[in-house]
């Protein structure tokens, strides 16, 4: 799976509500990279880390999505410069339904699913979440999966073109069949 299809995809779904915020979306690093995997999870992880960056980051502030590659592991790194996460929340923030702030929680909407989903899908995928905020400061969400071949060919994500039969627009006289006309003569 293309990385970079998934981070495309992500970006794409998360544009809007980045613009509605005020919040610059923008993503950088290395690209051609792949790893195994269903996009759409994968894509899906990367935009629940994307909408939390941008719900918890101040107007005019920024949310980066970075990729790279470390030896044999991608990381996608989703960062904000947003209000962090207290220390005695960092451990428990991946579990289902855990809020930090239940007071903001009610602001930002949202079940306390996202980041549960973003751990079990990653783990699904071989790879793993880490976690780097300071309150205040922001926040640095990384994906981790194990880095694979690019495929052999050369368009990932693209099919073959099968030829289509021609539909008689820019087609020549002498291309388009005969066919009987009422008095029997050809045209």
């Amino acid at each position: 799976m293309s990385v970079d299809e998934v981070i495309a995809s992500a970006v794409d779904a998360h544009t809007l509500q980045a613009a509605s915020a005020d919040v610059a979306l923008t993503r950088g690093g290395s690209r051609g990279l792949y790893v195994r995997g269903d996009g759409q999870i994968l894509s899906e992880a990367v935009g629940n880390l994307i909408a939390n960056a941008i719900a918890y980051s101040p107007k005019g502030s920024s949310v980066g999505v970075g990729v790279k590659a470390v030896e044999d592991i991608v990381e996608i790194a989703v960062t904000d410069r947003g209000i962090g996460i207290p220390e005695a929340d960092q451990e428990r923030i991946f579990e289902r339904f855990y809020r930090t702030d239940q007071a903001r929680s009610r602001r930002t909407g949202g079940t306390g699913l996202g980041l549960a989903i973003v751990k079990h899908a990653v783990q699904r995928h071989g790879g793993e979440v880490r976690l780097w905020s300071r309150p205040g400061r922001g926040s640095t969400f990384t994906i981790r999966l194990p880095l694979v071949e690019p495929p052999l060919d050369d368009s990932p994500g693209r099919r073959p073109r099968r030829k289509r039969p021609a539909s008689g627009v820019g087609r020549t006289a002498a291309s388009v069949p005969s066919r009987p006309v009422p008095n029997g003569e050809p045209e």
